[in-house]
């Protein structure tokens, strides 16, 4: 006992205790993802790359990110308590309090939100608010209550490489409004997939985040396919309006095919396998399409 309390006591580990408290409140692995969604459409759109504009989008979207993730859960810590996936979040386990949360999860989106509105442009700046607002004030108490919380945070959802478009540009347009287009149709089946796996457990805490009321059924398994299929005709419209040539559309159906093959699977068998199939590969779909975007341009 002496010496557990002399660990705990340690400067350094209560350092490196608190740091991986805020990786796990800030969702770092999805905020990531996120944030290099947003650097690639700002790469997509930019004729030449301003580095202190990239820094200050990639800096303000990971706070900005960072917030919506902290403050839901803020909201959900008694729901996250019932579920084995989020047990060990550190508001449950009591590393993180509640005012300490709210306090960090403020800072970051004010802070985020500034960078982008005042060193970008304000309608970068404006789309980080209203990305923010929509997750944590519409999206993250409506999952208690319906399924329609999916099409609702999918919006948001969608938003960050239109946001690095606009960071660039300052302006909206074709392109932007399909990079968003892409990234919404996008967040259906990557999250079915995650509510397909995850399904007992978020049962625990009331939610019922499957398209179907009967949950893990066919009628599911069958929207988790027709979406994957409408994923790759959006994803080709690039293609179509002259946006990128043959090469990069080639890569969108290789992508595309990466989501159908484990959706036709899932739609057969309804087996937690395909469905982990299709999550990984919706999680290399946004970042392989938009990097292939952004080097048909170069």
């Amino acid at each position: 006992m002496e010496i557990q309390s002399k660990v705990s006591s340690n400067p350094i580990s209560i350092i490196q205790r608190k740091i991986g408290d805020y990786a796990v409140f800030f969702k770092m692995r999805l905020t990531f993802l996120v944030v290099i969604s947003a650097i690639l459409g700002y790469l997509i759109a930019a004729d030449s790359v301003i580095w202190m504009e990239l820094f200050l989008l990639t800096i303000g979207g990971f706070l900005v990110t960072g917030s919506s993730n902290g403050f839901n859960q803020i909201w959900e810590r008694h729901l996250d308590a019932k579920m084995e996936r989020t047990k060990m979040r550190p508001l449950v386990t009591g590393n993180m309090i509640k005012n300490e949360a709210i306090v960090i999860a403020s800072t970051s989106g004010i802070v985020g939100v500034l960078l982008i509105w005042i060193g970008l442009n304000p309608l970068a700046g404006l789309l980080s608010l209203l990305s923010l607002f929509t997750y944590v004030f519409i999206y993250t108490p409506l999952k208690q209550h319906s399924a329609w919380a999916v099409f609702v945070g999918a919006f948001p959802g969608a938003i960050p490489p239109m946001l690095g478009w606009v960071a660039s540009t300052g302006h909206f347009g074709l392109e932007p409004g399909l990079l968003f287009a892409i990234q919404f149709i996008w967040q259906f089946p990557h999250f079915w997939a995650i509510a397909w796996k995850a399904d007992t457990d978020y049962a625990k805490a009331g939610f019922h985040l499957l398209p179907s009321k009967n949950g893990k059924d066919i009628t599911s398994a069958f929207l988790i396919l027709l979406y994957s299929l409408f994923l790759m005709l959006v994803s080709l419209l690039p293609v179509f309006f002259g946006l990128v040539g043959n090469i990069a559309g080639l890569v969108f159906i290789l992508c595309g095919i990466l989501m159908i093959i484990p959706s036709i699977r899932l739609f057969k068998d309804r087996s937690d396998k395909a469905a982990t199939k299709i999550m990984l590969a919706s999680f290399i779909y946004i970042p392989i399409m938009l990097l292939a975007w952004y080097l048909d341009k170069i």
